[in-house]
C-alpha cells in the first residue's frame, strides 16, 4: 500500500483511492459531498494544545515536527493508519491548510514512512502564472 497526501480542496480523484482527511477541524467551504471522504480520522491529527502553540508559524515548524511526532508515537489512532497499509491499495490523506509545504499532514506521511509505510512524495506545489 501506498499513502499520499494532497490538499481537500483539490479535485478528488480515483487515482486517489481511499481518502481520509487527516484534520481535527472540518474545512471551511468544503461540503462532505465534494470531500468524498472515505473516513475522517480526527485522532490522528496534532492535539489541539500543540496546533494553537503553534499557529503554523513556519519559524517554529521544526519544534511543532518533533513534538507532533511524539504524539503520534503515543497514540492509538496513528497504529491503527499505519495497520492500513495491510488492506488498502493506496490512500491519500487530506488536509486543510494553505501550506502545501508547511503542514502536519508531511509531518505525519514522513512519520509513517519512518515506521515502515510506502509513500508517495508529494509533487511539487505549482505556481500561479505571473499576473500581467
Amino acid at each position: 500500500m501506498v499513502f499520499a497526501i494532497k490538499r481537500i480542496y483539490d479535485p478528488a480523484d480515483p487515482a486517489d483511492g481511499t481518502r481520509i482527511l487527516v484534520d481535527r477541524l472540518w474545512p471551511r467551504g468544503v461540503s462532505r459531498e465534494r470531500a468524498e471522504l472515505d473516513e475522517w480520522a480526527k485522532d490522528v491529527s496534532p492535539s489541539p494544545e500543540l496546533r494553537t502553540e503553534w499557529h503554523h508559524d513556519p519559524d517554529r515548524f521544526d519544534e511543532f515536527a518533533a513534538r507532533y511526532r511524539a504524539e503520534l508515537d503515543d497514540n492509538p489512532a496513528a497504529a491503527d493508519l499505519l495497520a492500513r497499509s495491510a488492506s488498502d491499495a493506496h490512500v491519500t490523506l487530506l488536509f486543510g491548510a494553505r501550506d502545501r509545504l508547511v503542514n502536519h499532514a508531511h509531518v505525519l506521511l514522513d512519520w509513517l514512512r519512518h515506521h515502515g509505510a510506502e509513500v508517495e512524495e508529494p509533487a511539487p506545489p505549482v505556481e500561479p502564472p505571473p499576473v500581467e
